[in-house]
């Protein structure tokens, strides 16, 4: 049909610069540029108009930026590569972040759940699980409890959604740990130094998260300033370990069970350097940033076999293909959310995450770039190739525009002619709004 019209050509431009996005927002409105005498400021003819009801898809549409693999494989491969940058940055330097970044004490480390009760696993001594059986890496048993009914899931759920509030807490704790181990007070260490971190959330296959962070020592104007002399991989990896270990955060008191969460007994620190090597795996700068770089885009769906969006009604269960370790995770987070003095966890908007309802990607200020300074980056690069294309004119433009939302995602028709388009050259991972209105 949209041949027969005469519009595939024009539909298949559109859809091309989405970059691959499979679900974009759709846009009705317009956007007017006008010209703008710089000496003046009188306001002169129109430059470009465009009306959303001309485009060939009825519609602008604009990137989902969705950062979930299982939602948009496009926009998340976008939002990886973002995080690998803001990431290499904290380490290398670059974007902003100077160089000598790269001289600062630096260690990964991995900060995992306490246990909720036995699971099915695959034990690093390459002995069988407890079940008596040695799982394959792809075995759908793993992580799921070997007793469900003593499993405790209510714990699991609100340590989920505690998550986030331990990790504020262990950095509050890792300052006083360093300045301890420094010979300073706490308000003489912010003379002297700085933490900087970035972390990303994981599901383990238990539905627990654990975080995976680098965490760095800086001088005391961040990234910008040398550390002292004292500060030391070691002396930060010493003070890692103390402050996981004392950091507590008090939960719900339930039916007169009280809860308290920590971290659990795992927990792996390793200096990051360029030549260090862990059996036969190099803990180098790059092989970090790739690291959490992917887990930025995956979710509890991706681990754990749960859902990637919210529950409306718990009857949705029903419907949905997922594990019985997931399902009784969804019921619980349900259920516990009908109580009026669990009401701030908002555990039922959160039930199809498990409970987790943080930022799977946060950083410290000073560690590096942002994920908009990027995606800023990338709309100004495209803006100065629209501007080369007029060059000698002297005069500024004035944008007038107004958009509405008008849905979301393809049509059938749009969705064939997309899978069978190439991204335009240069516009991967850049907002459409910013190719359309410049085109």
């Amino acid at each position: 049909m949209l041949a027969s019209l005469g519009t595939m050509p024009e539909l298949a431009r559109q859809l091309s610069g989405l970059g691959g996005c499979t679900r974009p927002v759709r846009l009705d409105g317009h956007r007017t540029e006008h010209e703008v005498n710089p000496i003046t400021g009188e306001i002169g003819h129109v430059l470009h108009h465009l009306d959303s009801a001309t485009l060939p898809a009825g519609q602008l549409l604009v990137r989902c930026n969705n950062r979930r693999a299982t939602r948009c494989a496009a926009c998340a491969e976008t939002y990886r590569r973002d995080t690998y940058h803001l990431i290499t940055a904290g380490l290398r330097g670059g974007k902003g972040t100077p160089e000598q970044v790269a001289t600062h004490p630096r260690v990964f480390a991995t900060f995992t759940a306490p246990g909720f009760g036995p699971v099915h696993n695959r034990p690093s001594s390459g002995r069988d699980c407890r079940c008596g059986v040695r799982h394959d890496q792809e075995d759908g048993a793993l992580g799921t409890p070997l007793a469900p009914e003593t499993y405790d899931y209510e714990a699991a759920v609100l340590w989920n959604a505690h998550a986030g509030a331990l990790w504020r807490r262990f950095s509050i704790y890792l300052r006083r740990e360093v300045a301890k181990l420094a010979g300073l007070t706490q308000r003489a260490f912010r003379e002297h130094a700085r933490i900087s971190f970035a972390k990303v959330a994981e599901y383990q296959k238990r539905g627990a998260v654990h975080f995976h962070a680098v965490i760095r020592l800086d001088g005391p104007d961040g990234g910008d300033t040398p550390p002292p002399a004292w500060a030391t991989a070691e002396l930060l990896t010493d003070a890692i370990r103390a402050a996981a270990i004392a950091a507590r955060v008090d939960g719900p008191v339930i039916d007169g069970r009280a809860h308290t969460f920590a971290f659990g007994r795992q927990l792996d620190v390793r200096p990051i350097r360029t030549a260090d090597f862990d059996g036969d795996q190099e803990l180098t700068e790059r092989a970090v940033a790739s690291y959490i770089a992917k887990y930025a885009t995956k979710g509890a769906e991706t681990a754990t076999g749960t859902l990637d969006r919210p529950l409306r009604f718990l009857a949705e269960l029903a419907q949905a293909r997922l594990t019985d370790h997931a399902r009784r995770m969804i019921r619980t987070a349900w259920t516990l959310g009908a109580r009026p003095e669990l009401a701030d966890l908002r555990l039922r908007a959160w039930a199809h995450m498990l409970g987790f309802r943080g930022h799977f990607s946060t950083k410290s200020r000073r560690y590096s770039t942002t994920l908009g300074a990027l995606r800023t980056a990338r709309a100004e690069w495209r803006c100065a190739q629209a501007a080369a294309a007029t060059e000698g004119d002297t005069s500024t433009t004035l944008v007038l525009s107004h958009w509405i939302f008008a849905g979301s995602g393809l049509s059938r028709a749009e969705a064939w002619l997309a899978a069978s388009l190439e991204p335009a050259p240069g516009t991967e991972g850049e907002p459409t709004w910013t190719r359309v209105a410049t085109s």
